[in-house]
């Protein structure tokens, strides 16, 4: 047999298991299954952030409750915090909301850490992203008022 005749072969087998689990996925859906919900460990901490974006590049982070500042990203900065909230306020677009809404980030008792936008329903693990980028929102959780 050919290389060619082995790589048709695996490449229709290939195709052969993506079908064949294609099909058991449907016909689960079509059975009534459901995936079941996460289930959320409880809350210890939560903060309502906003975001705000200012001249040269900036982003400031404001305590939503209180209006203190809590942090402010340089340009250059917080490329994962800055890349989250790109897809969330992309998302708030669609449905035309603006930024008016705050995000909760909250710690929970399993150790997960996560970012909700209540408006959108949208909730993120952050730590689904690494450790070192859930740290990033872990900073502003747990921040005080800037320069403090």
């Amino acid at each position: 047999m050919t290389d060619n005749q082995y790589t048709r072969r695996g490449i229709l087998a290939l195709w052969g298991a993506v079908l064949c689990v294609l099909a058991a996925v449907i016909a689960a859906r079509l059975g009534g299954y459901e995936p079941p919900e996460p289930v959320a460990s409880p809350v210890l901490s939560s903060r309502d952030v906003q975001f705000e974006d200012v001249a040269a590049g900036s982003v400031n982070v404001y305590e939503s409750e209180s209006g203190r500042l809590l942090a402010r990203l340089a340009p250059g900065d917080g490329s994962f915090i800055r890349g989250v909230l790109r897809a969330l306020a992309r998302e708030r677009r669609g449905w035309e909301i603006g930024s008016s809404v705050p995000f909760r980030i909250s710690r929970h008792s399993d150790g997960s850490l996560t970012l909700e936008d209540e408006s959108t329903g949208r909730t993120i693990d952050l730590y689904a992203f690494g450790p070192t980028n859930a740290d990033a929102f872990a900073r502003l959780l747990d921040a005080g008022p800037a320069g403090s």
